[in-house]
């Protein structure tokens, strides 16, 4: 099996969750929904492009470092002189960073990998304000049994500064596509449609489990396995409202 790993990393993220009227808040992770809006503007397609080959993808994602949630403060009036917008609240995660495993047919991760590194549209993390740092694309690996063998085996991708601070992180956590028989919660971030008629999105079953820090375990060549993924207890499922990630 093949998998390709993404990074996303950057000044600030806002992954749309709950994200109604003036509130617009983020997950700690980022949503299936924004990584597959990613992707499909890296191969160029628009809104009315159907994105249903992305979103079947096995999607899991490693935190690397949590970052902070910050809270921006906005206000918006018009150039005329019109009424002004409501003053909303907007939430984003600074200095945080993930790696992002995706599995699938091998000749479309490898025009995923492509359009990563020769983008055809702008790439941000979540929101307009929110641009990638560089590299995104980690390319494709090869013979891995899954995402999160992948993940369990892929060097920790945090920042020297966040390291140095972050010595001893044994586990990292992961959020994943749940499998059938999983401990799981329920996401809102399954996108169906992002057309400007009228976004649809549906539900998801998502796990959370936790993988060890392979930097602490002396290295992991191509061919070993770093042990099984931890799952971790679930949460309550709530149904959450990912429409704000891409504004």
């Amino acid at each position: 099996m093949a998998v390709l790993l993404i990074r996303l990393a950057g000044p600030m993220q806002s992954w749309g969750d709950s994200s109604r009227y003036a509130r617009r808040t983020t997950r700690r992770e980022p949503t299936k929904s924004g990584v597959v809006g990613l992707l499909a503007s890296a191969l160029g397609r628009t809104r009315e492009d159907s994105v249903d080959d992305l979103a079947q993808l096995e999607l899991a994602v490693r935190v690397e470092q949590p970052g902070e949630l910050m809270r921006d403060f906005q206000t918006e009036r018009p150039m005329d002189g019109g009424k002004p917008m409501p003053l909303s609240d907007r939430y984003y995660l600074a200095d945080a960073c993930f790696l992002v495993a995706i599995s699938g047919p091998r000749e479309l991760l490898s025009r995923l990998d492509a359009a990563l590194r020769l983008p055809r549209r702008p790439l941000y993390l979540g929101r307009r304000s929110c641009p990638a740092d560089l590299p995104i694309s980690l390319g494709v690996r090869e013979n891995v049994d899954d995402v999160r063998a992948a993940l369990a085996r892929e060097p920790w991708r945090a920042s020297e500064r966040f390291k140095s601070r972050h010595e001893a992180v044994a586990m990292l956590d992961v959020v994943a596509d749940a499998r059938d028989g999983e401990s799981c919660e329920s996401w809102a971030d399954y996108p169906l449609s992002y057309s400007v008629t009228g976004r649809r999105y549906a539900c998801r079953p998502v796990a959370k489990l936790r993988v060890p820090n392979p930097d602490l375990m002396g290295g992991i060549s191509d061919g070993e396995s770093s042990g099984a993924a931890t799952p971790v207890p679930a949460e309550p499922a709530v149904v959450h409202d990912p429409l704000g990630w891409m504004e």
